[in-house]
């Protein structure tokens, strides 16, 4: 078969080369909100350059996304635009999440010296960013309710794992292990659960762990989906995440770019967790719900699809 994928030019999607997969030149971005009980998609806003990640307050009155390596809320109520300000924190990634006080947000920024990830806060008042992991890379995803600790991915020696950190700085902790990427690590709002994604089965999965690391569990087992960034609601009823067809990428690759679906799960531990639906195809990928969106009212999240103009 290789051969004669060879002999008639024939490329599976993932053997497109970087550039082309990864050109977001030109594209248009529609920042949505879905309703799992209607079944139906919102469009807020409109934009003629790449948003990612929205972030929901806890308040529900604004979203926070990163674009051009700025952080920006979106006000529910007006629609108004405001830009967080971050002085030096200006390379932004779409691995950011709230800060549990309403003071503002924890960050994953490209520092100048390297060029790599390094996770601070950075507030709605605009006092100075504060640096929280002086290692890099690390990527941030996670934060306890009481603010106290962040979960993150982070390559250490050569291998990607989750780690945790105060959030007042010090010492990071290694929760996993397994060889291959580890990633996405969310608390639950209990704080008892890290739910996250790993390639160590083969395909990329969700799992889920307690907090101290212990119980690692694989949730899904889709045959055919390589599953990103289980997002888990504030009643902790339901799970949404990013599905990436097996045609389209390897495993451990989370690429812009491709036509992917939403898959809900819901549950309990009491009575038990549901296979995987899909309730959204679109096309995204990267940006597309990296972190929790999930609304107060567990029933809506935010998200972004994208349009190639070029």
């Amino acid at each position: 078969m290789d051969n004669l994928r060879s002999a008639w030019g024939v490329s599976y999607p993932f053997e497109l080369s970087p550039a082309q997969v990864w050109d977001r030149s030109g594209d248009k971005s529609y920042l949505e909100v879905f309703d799992i009980e209607t079944g139906k998609s919102e469009l807020l806003k409109e934009f003629d350059c790449v948003i990612e990640a929205p972030n929901w307050s806890a308040d529900g009155k604004i979203l926070t996304y990163n674009s051009n390596g700025r952080i920006f809320k979106y006000e529910m109520e007006s629609g108004k635009i405001l830009e967080v300000p971050s002085h030096f924190v200006d390379n932004c990634n779409n691995d950011h999440v709230l800060s549990p006080d309403n003071l503002g947000l924890f960050v994953s920024h490209h520092t100048k010296e390297d060029g790599l990830s390094r996770i601070y806060k950075i507030f709605f008042d605009g006092r100075a960013p504060e640096l929280v992991t002086p290692l890099a890379p690390s990527y941030l995803h996670g934060v306890t309710m009481d603010g106290q600790t962040l979960a993150y991915c982070a390559e250490r020696h050569g291998e990607y794992d989750i780690y945790t950190i105060p959030t007042a700085g010090g010492n990071e902790i290694q929760l996993t292990t397994a060889l291959g990427l580890n990633d996405g690590p969310e608390y639950d709002c209990d704080g008892e659960y890290i739910w996250f994604n790993s390639v160590r089965t083969g395909r990329m999965q969700a799992w889920r762990m307690k907090a101290d690391g212990s119980e690692q569990t694989q949730m899904t087992f889709d045959a055919h989906w390589n599953t990103w960034f289980p997002h888990i609601s504030p009643d902790r009823k339901k799970v949404v995440m990013l599905a990436y067809h097996e045609r389209d990428v390897r495993p451990g690759e989370h690429v812009p770019n491709k036509n992917v679906e939403i898959r809900l799960m819901t549950g309990s531990d009491e009575a038990g967790w549901s296979e995987p639906r899909t309730i959204l195809k679109l096309f995204g990928g990267q940006g597309t719900i990296n972190v929790n969106s999930w609304a107060p009212d567990s029933r809506r999240f935010a998200y972004v699809r994208y349009e190639k103009t070029r």
